[in-house]
C-alpha cells in the first residue's frame, strides 16, 4: 500500500495521483527476487540402461576369460586352471548379469539360477581334479540340498505380506533344515552312514532361536512391544 508524499493519504495500488491534493502518486519499483544460487528442485539423472550395464558386464567376464584360458594353453601347464577363472566368470554372469536380462522372473527362478550357477563352478574344478566321484558322491546332493532349500524358502515367503518376524523364522528353519541335510549327506560319504553329531547341534539351536521368536509373534503384547522398538 502506498502513501501520497505531499498529504500522507492512503491511496491505492494502482492510483497515478493523490485524490485528495491530485499529487502525482509514488509508488516503489517491483524488485525481483535473486535467482538461488542452487536449484529449488532436486533434478533427475537418467538411470543407465541396465542393458547396456549387462552388455558391458558381459565383455568385462568373457575378456577375463578368454586370456586366461589362452594363458594357461601357451603355459601348457599340467593342470588347466583356467577352469577356476571361467567358473568364476560363469557364476558371477548368472548371479549379477543374468537378472538385468531377465526381469520379471520369480524369485525362487533367480535363487535356483544361482545355486546352479555354484553347482556349474564346483564341477568344473572336478573335472580340474578327476575328482568325479566326489562330485556326483558329495558335491551333487548338498547342491540338490540346497536347490530344495531355496524352493521351500520362496513358496513360504512368496506372500509379501508376512510378519518380519514369520520371515526370520522361516529362514532360521530353513538354514537348520539345510544343514541338517548337509551334515547327513558328509557322513553318508565320509563313513557310509549318518551319525547325528555338529549338525543335530546346529539344527536345535535354530530351532531354539524360532521358540521365542513365534511365543513374541503370539502374544499380543510381546508383538506390539518388538514392533515399537524395532519399527517392524
Amino acid at each position: 500500500m502506498a502513501y501520497c508524499v505531499n498529504c500522507g493519504v492512503k491511496l491505492n495500488d494502482g492510483a497515478k495521483q493523490c485524490p485528495l491534493c491530485g499529487t502525482e502518486a509514488w509508488h516503489a519499483p517491483t524488485v525481483e527476487p535473486p535467482e538461488p544460487y542452487f536449484p529449488l528442485e532436486p533434478t533427475r539423472v537418467k538411470p543407465e540402461s541396465k542393458r547396456a550395464l549387462a552388455i558391458l558386464f558381459t565383455a568385462m567376464l568373457a575378456s577375463v576369460s578368454v586370456c586366461c584360458g589362452l594363458l594357461n594353453l601357451i603355459l601348457n601347464a599340467e593342470r588347466l586352471w583356467s577352469l577356476y577363472v571361467i567358473g568364476a566368470a560363469v557364476m558371477l554372469w548368472i548371479w549379477f548379469v543374468a537378472p538385468m536380462l531377465l526381469r520379471g522372473i520369480p524369485v525362487f527362478f533367480r535363487l535356483t539360477m544361482d545355486v546352479v550357477a555354484v553347482g556349474i563352478y564346483v564341477y568344473l574344478i572336478s573335472v580340474n581334479q578327476n575328482g568325479g566321484h566326489w562330485f556326483r558322491g558329495l558335491a551333487l546332493p548338498i547342491l540338490g540340498e540346497a536347490c530344495v532349500a531355496v524352493f521351500l524358502l520362496s513358496f513360504l515367503l512368496r506372500d509379501h505380506r508376512h510378519s518380519t518376524i514369520s520371515t526370520i523364522t522361516f529362514c532360521i528353519g530353513g538354514v537348520g533344515l539345510f544343514l541338517m541335510a548337509v551334515g547327513y549327506s558328509l557322513d553318508r560319504y565320509f563313513l557310509g552312514h549318518w551319525k547325528p553329531g555338529w549338525s543335530l547341534v546346529v539344527l536345535v539351536i535354530c530351532f531354539g532361536l524360532v521358540i521365542p521368536l513365534q511365543i513374541i509373534r503370539h502374544v499380543p503384547s510381546l508383538w506390539e512391544e518388538a514392533k515399537r522398538r524395532f519399527n517392524m
